[in-house]
């Protein structure tokens, strides 16, 4: 089967393939609203539909929340499994949209022609470049070129609280031999990527107690224990001064990346300084002798995001609070885990504290890192795919988030996952005026059926 027909297939079609993503953009399929709920379904739909229309087998699935869309198409070669969520953001603040942003219009920017509404970047016009790249393959062969499973998802930005237990309950029937995820960007406009690592997670709230009350600093202050004085030791301990976190056993399972992977990070020319320069900052703290983008996809890190403790209002009330908090997150890699963090952090905690404080934690979730293995053929395969289809040569990448989609597919389905995405970093994805590039849009098209195309030869 000749990709180059389908190419030409995709590039004839592009007005066609604009005006079902208009349809489908035009559902408010905002999962985390109740009042939404109905046009969860109505997308839900319009996916079963669209689908069968090129001869997929799909049919929408209940769940306790909003539904799934399952669809196969059978075929030779290796089984893919194409997921995407359908459901969106909220749009407020809606006076902030230029336009009605559930009326999506195609205008010309200073970077090019763009497509604007919720959902046009995340991730209904991502979604949509597998789905007529399919379309134009069936279109032209009348047949796909492998074995095809959709996945399509509506809680995604509400948490996904029906992923797992539908993945388990359906394990046997989603299990196929590697993943593709629609839900990431470009390195930069002329870069396509393969994201390969991305970090998991780890929260903690500690909260110290010390005194009863709060106390009088000028009656109490020396012989009193401080909580806040106990909180601050404890964060200044959680680093040695090489920016490398101390709690006990934390680097288990972090490796170092290879060489090979490290050279082509190296040769995209990531600017770190004008990176930090555009937050105002001038020199790289963390981890000593790291690169920028090596602490941001491959290492992992241990930052304080808040704390609270004693009177923050205007003037002074000179008190020794009685309690004081401070909310932590560890951003994880590689193999490390969660639950041995999290009890190492625990008891180094409780180690510091002075004989009169206490200390209470508070979970707010702990998710490990997904790290795709590119030894596979099929790797390289869709990287050289992408790799003929954009200016520059595809890379793979890390990302310093996190899209547990990518993990559950590992742990519970055994499937790795090649996330592949054509966003860029000023689609304004959450906010108003979201936008996906038209050029996004249909090379992303020309990208999957390229890469079909690749991997049905795997």
């Amino acid at each position: 089967m000749s990709v180059e027909s389908v190419l030409d297939r995709i590039d004839s079609q592009l007005p066609d393939s604009l005006e079902r993503l208009k349809a489908f953009l035009r559902i408010p399929s905002i999962s985390t609203d109740p009042a939404f709920t109905q046009d969860c379904d109505r997308a839900a739909d319009w996916l079963v539909a669209d689908l069968r229309s090129i001869g997929i087998d799909a049919e929408k699935r209940v769940t306790p929340g909003h539904p799934m869309v399952v669809g196969h198409v059978d075929g030779p070669g290796p089984h893919l499994l194409f997921y995407g969520h359908y459901d969106v953001q909220p749009v407020d603040p809606l006076e902030l949209w230029d336009n009605d942003p559930f009326d999506p219009q195609i205008e010309d920017s200073p970077k090019g022609r763009v497509i604007r509404g919720r959902g046009t970047s995340d991730d209904k016009g991502q979604l949509m470049t597998f789905v007529e790249a399919c379309r134009a393959w069936k279109e032209v062969h009348g047949a796909l070129p492998c074995k095809i499973t959709f996945f399509f998802e509506g809680e995604e930005e509400s948490g996904s609280p029906s992923l797992v237990p539908f993945l388990r309950d359906h394990a046997d029937e989603l299990k196929t031999d590697i993943a593709l995820i629609c839900d990431t960007g470009l390195y930069d406009s002329r870069v396509p990527a393969i994201t390969t690592m991305l970090r998991g997670m780890l929260k903690q709230e500690i909260t110290i107690t010390g005194p009863s009350r709060d106390l009088h600093s000028g009656m109490y202050g020396g012989p009193a224990i401080n909580p806040i004085r106990v909180l601050a030791h404890i964060i200044a301990a959680l680093h040695d001064e090489n920016g490398k976190i101390t709690v006990p056993g934390f680097y288990d399972g972090v490796t170092e990346i290879s060489d090979e992977l490290r050279a082509q990070w190296d040769s995209l020319g990531f600017d770190h300084a004008g990176f930090l320069k555009d937050v105002g900052l001038s020199e790289l703290a963390g981890e000593a002798g790291r690169s920028a983008l090596e602490m941001i996809w491959a290492r992992p890190t241990c930052e304080v995001n808040g704390i609270s403790g004693g009177y923050t209002g205007a003037g002074f009330k000179t008190v020794l609070p009685s309690k004081a908090s401070a909310k932590i997150s560890f951003r994880l890699v590689g193999d490390q885990d969660p639950d041995a963090i999290d009890k190492s952090f625990r008891q180094m905690v409780e180690a510091m504290l002075p004989r009169d404080c206490t200390v209470t934690f508070k979970s707010d979730g702990a998710a490990p890192a997904s790290v795709m293995s590119i030894d596979a053929p099929a790797f390289e395969a869709a990287r050289k795919a992408l790799s003929d289809e954009w200016p520059d040569e595809a890379a793979f990448i890390g990302s310093g988030g996190s899209i547990p989609v990518a993990g559950y597919f590992q742990s519970v389905l055994g499937t790795e996952s090649m996330l592949i995405g054509f966003g860029k970093d000023d689609d304004q994805i959450h906010s108003p005026n979201e936008k996906y590039d038209i050029e996004s849009f249909h090379k992303g098209t020309r990208s999957w059926a390229r890469i079909l195309d690749a991997l049905s030869a795997q």
